[in-house]
């Protein structure tokens, strides 16, 4: 049985990643990596985005948003100028995009009324989001249950949390994106997602970011989230070609348009 991971969160452009980006690459595709979904952050990271889906069309695709960490006061214009282009076939998502209250608390209402504009967009474009929420969950959560009427979908990414956060987030309709927190033993999110419906879980690296054991602290790549597969297959208690369909079928749910992969 041929194995098909879906990387959906990865930061490829990363210039961590850049020097060597054909050889992360083609070690992503030797992994089993059929999909990278890669999460834009500003208008700098956007032009590198688009020259890999560009390069690899059946393997890399691109989000459109504005990280919380780079909404300022000029937040409305970077916005502006970001969404110019209106909708497009390569927009899978609308992301990264959310809050974060770990680094800077103080521009909170800018990132608030950030989310709100992206939000609105991705209803407008029928696309899903992908959510940063860094020491923010439950305000993220507060600020997107009103708009859960009028089909607002999307992933936690990075979700690291508990059982009980796990379960509110799954009620609203969204998916949980794991990385590899999931391989930390003083993480214990194995345990928060052992009754979660498997059916809600997308895996992600990240990258170059928050690799799994065995390569905790040093840089993470897409071929990484082979890793994540083992660990939760065996925690699922199944193979991992098994655990690469589940959590893929999922990732084509989220983002329909990697539905050809």
């Amino acid at each position: 049985m041929e194995l098909n991971l879906i990387d959906t969160h990865c930061h490829l452009y990363h210039d961590q990643l850049a020097g060597d980006q054909g050889e992360v690459i083609r070690r992503a595709i030797e992994a089993g990596v059929s999909g990278i979904v890669m999460p834009n952050i500003d208008r700098v990271s956007l032009r590198p985005i688009l020259e890999l889906t560009e390069s690899y069309p059946k393997l890399c695709y691109a989000m459109l948003g504005l990280h919380p960490c780079d909404v300022f006061e000029n937040w409305r214009e970077e916005l502006e100028a970001l969404f110019a282009e209106g909708p497009h076939q390569r927009w899978v998502a609308i992301g990264e995009i959310g809050l974060d209250l770990y680094w800077d608390k103080s521009t909170l209402p800018w990132q608030e009324a950030a989310l709100k504009f992206q939000i609105e967009k991705a209803l407008e474009w029928d696309l899903p989001i992908c959510l940063h929420t860094r020491n923010a969950t439950h305000a993220t959560l507060d600020i997107i249950k009103p708009y859960l009427k009028e089909g607002l979908r999307g992933v936690f990414h990075c979700f690291s949390e508990s059982h009980e956060l796990a379960t509110e987030i799954i009620k609203t309709g969204f998916y949980l994106g794991i990385g590899g927190v999931y391989t930390f033993k003083n993480a214990k999110l194995a345990d928060s997602l052992a009754r979660i419906p498997r059916d809600k879980i997308v895996l992600e690296t990240d990258s170059p970011f928050l690799s799994p054991v065995p390569h905790r602290g040093k840089r993470n790549e897409p071929a990484y989230v082979r890793l994540v597969a083992e660990a939760m297959a065996q925690n699922w208690e199944c193979s991992i070609e098994e655990l690469a369909s589940q959590t893929s079928q999922n990732a084509q749910r989220l983002f329909p348009k990697l539905a050809a992969l």
